[in-house]
């Protein structure tokens, strides 16, 4: 009996959490379940509406809602919530599976998360709250921000990397930060293990007026890097390659420590 019982546990399927920012009708969640969906049990809880650069904001003060919807994706169980992505995370353990997911995926974003996008991003904060969760975890961006945005070379690459992640869950900790170029999958040169890129945006607030002649203020900017290595998630995506990060919740700067302990007389 207790032998049949592993045998059974080993031929079960991961349970496999989506997720991400863009809402559940966005075009990049749904190339995302594609890719996957016979890797393991599919729950997808996603917001109901966009909620990019949310980062890792959570909904204190007002409600939260989940509802079942049964025509987004073809025998896939899906809820909607009217919270942010890292809210979606959080419902979705304790509400709805019940249990921690094998894995927790977040993507595919329409738009790029590489370097300083990372702080940014509610699609890196929903793989970030897995992993704090104790869920291993992979983001997934398309550095096209358009509605109409080709995802093959996404699909093809994300479940590769997926694979490779259940062969061995990694460390429950583990996260990812994965981006693709914008290119077709015969022009992509393979996959990177990279360092986040220093760089930052040269913010700049267009002053508007309204038609009550009231100002308002709305944000542009340019993306400036400032880090020229070649091991940088920047250079490999402008270079064609899929970059991959792996990036933590722990925001401790160990070598800074070191020295505060050693030269502060306190």
């Amino acid at each position: 009996m207790a032998k049949a019982k592993k045998k059974n546990a080993a031929k079960a399927k991961p349970v496999i959490l989506i997720t991400n920012d863009d809402g559940i009708t966005a075009p990049g969640i749904h190339n995302l379940v594609e890719a996957v969906k016979d890797l393991g049990k599919i729950v997808v809880v996603a917001p109901d509406k966009p909620q990019s650069g949310m980062g890792h904001a959570i909904t204190i003060g007002q409600p939260l809602r989940l509802a079942a919807v049964s025509t987004f994706f073809d025998g896939v169980e899906a809820y909607q919530c009217s919270g942010t992505p890292v809210d979606c995370v959080k419902l979705a353990v304790d509400k709805i599976l019940h249990r921690k997911p094998d894995l927790c995926l977040s993507g595919i974003n329409h738009g790029a998360n590489h370097s300083i996008n990372v702080i940014y991003s509610g699609t890196m904060s929903a793989a970030v709250e897995a992993a704090i969760e104790s869920i291993p975890s992979i983001g997934f961006s398309l550095l096209d921000y358009s509605i109409d945005a080709d995802f093959t070379a996404a699909r093809k690459y994300a479940r590769i990397i997926v694979e490779q992640m259940l062969k061995k869950i990694p460390e429950k900790h583990t996260v990812l930060n994965v981006n693709f170029p914008p290119v077709a999958p015969e022009l992509i040169k393979g996959v990177r293990i990279c360092r986040q890129a220093y760089a930052k945006y040269e913010e700049d607030f267009v002053e508007r007026n309204d038609p009550n002649g009231r100002k308002y203020y709305w944000l542009t900017g340019e993306f400036v890097n400032f880090d020229k290595g070649k091991d940088t998630d920047v250079w490999a995506l402008k270079n064609n390659y899929v970059s991959v990060v792996p990036v933590q919740f722990d925001l401790t700067n160990y070598q800074l420590k070191d020295k505060l302990e050693k030269t502060w007389k306190l």
